[in-house]
C-alpha cells in the first residue's frame, strides 16, 4: 500500500479526482496538475502499465506532488484549468 497525503486521509490504490499524492506514487492514467509548478500532466495508460518503464522520472531534494483532475488524460485544457481552479491549484497552463 502506498501512503501520501489525501487532504487529511490515506492515500491507496484509486486516487479520486482532487486527490494529492507524491509525483512517483502515480498509479492510474489520468489529468494531474503539478503542485510546485502548475503545469499540466497527462499520464496515458501506458505511462503507468505494469512492467514498463516510466515515461518520466523526476528526482529532486524536495518531494513533488500533484493533484488528480481527472481519469481522461486527454481532456481539454479549458476544462482542466475549471477544474483546477475550482480545486484551488495554482494554474500555468
Amino acid at each position: 500500500m502506498t501512503t501520501a497525503t489525501q487532504r487529511g486521509t490515506a492515500y491507496e490504490s484509486q486516487a479520486s479526482i482532487g486527490t494529492t499524492v507524491p509525483f512517483e506514487s502515480i498509479q492510474e492514467p489520468g489529468c494531474y496538475i503539478c503542485n510546485w509548478s502548475g503545469h499540466l500532466l497527462r499520464v496515458p495508460e501506458d505511462g503507468v502499465a505494469p512492467g514498463r518503464s516510466p515515461l518520466v522520472n523526476i528526482i529532486g531534494t524536495e518531494p513533488l506532488f500533484v493533484t488528480k483532475l481527472s481519469e481522461n488524460p486527454f481532456i481539454t485544457v479549458t476544462k482542466a484549468k475549471m477544474i483546477a481552479s475550482n480545486l484551488d491549484c495554482s494554474v500555468n497552463f
